[in-house]
């Protein structure tokens, strides 16, 4: 059977990838801290967790053993944080990049030399509606989420030759913890700002990662999965 790996499998959209890819796949999805969430997936789905921090490249090597038939990447996991600009530590910037970054960078480098070797696989980022506008007091996350596209666009015409797509998703207000911080009035700030006026679920972006894992012709586009978000 296939393999797909996972990052972030315990968050919301992450749990939703795992339950979306674990009907045909063999799902290895990671997790951090959140242990008893990725025992609970785990038995629901089948799916096999992996404690790994995404922001050191020696505990990507726990992946090592599931990389030769990974033929899908789905590179979820990510921290937030909202701050004035002029407030942002060097510790903040280190973390935000760390995580939503370097570990993009650092799990698809590893993965990648098997994809060729293969000549197949698919890829999918998972960046953000602000990685796309910009997002006020969180400068730091929009970087490293513009970030991600722009490691998505190039790296998918380094990788067409040998038969890889890259993608990326950049979802918009998604009812998920990373949300939890804003209060009402806010979150009908921002549907207001959502011309399909409702905010997005984690299946919705599932929905769109299985687009990509199966469209042999898409690569290097980014997707907003926003609801028209402006």
């Amino acid at each position: 059977m296939k393999t797909a790996i996972i990052t972030g499998g315990t968050g919301a959209i992450g749990k939703a990838l795992v339950a979306e890819f674990s009907r045909d796949y063999r799902v290895v999805f990671t997790y951090n801290k959140n242990i008893e969430t990725a025992r609970h997936i785990t038995e629901e789905y089948g799916a096999e967790a992996v404690k790994c921090d995404i922001s050191r490249p020696d505990d990507i090597k726990k992946l090592r053993e599931y990389m030769d038939s990974c033929s899908l990447l789905i590179n979820n996991a990510g921290i937030s944080q909202i701050k004035l600009f002029t407030d942002i530590t060097d510790e903040d910037w280190s973390e935000m990049v760390a995580v939503n970054l370097s570990g993009v960078f650092y799990l698809t480098r590893e993965i990648v030399p098997f994809m060729v070797h293969n000549k197949s696989g698919s890829i999918i980022n998972i960046s953000s509606v602000w990685g796309v506008y910009g997002a006020s007091c969180e400068v730091h996350y929009s970087a490293t989420k513009a970030g991600v596209i722009g490691l998505t666009k190039a790296l998918s015409k380094e990788l067409g030759p040998s038969g890889i797509r890259v993608n990326c998703i950049a979802p918009g207000v998604i009812d998920s913890p990373m949300n939890a911080h804003l209060n009402a009035d806010e979150m009908q700030e921002l549907i207001d700002c959502t011309p399909i006026s409702r905010i997005g679920t984690p299946e919705d972006v599932a929905s769109a990662a299985r687009f990509f894992e199966g469209n042999t012709f898409a690569t290097g586009q980014v997707l907003g999965i926003d609801g028209g978000f402006c």
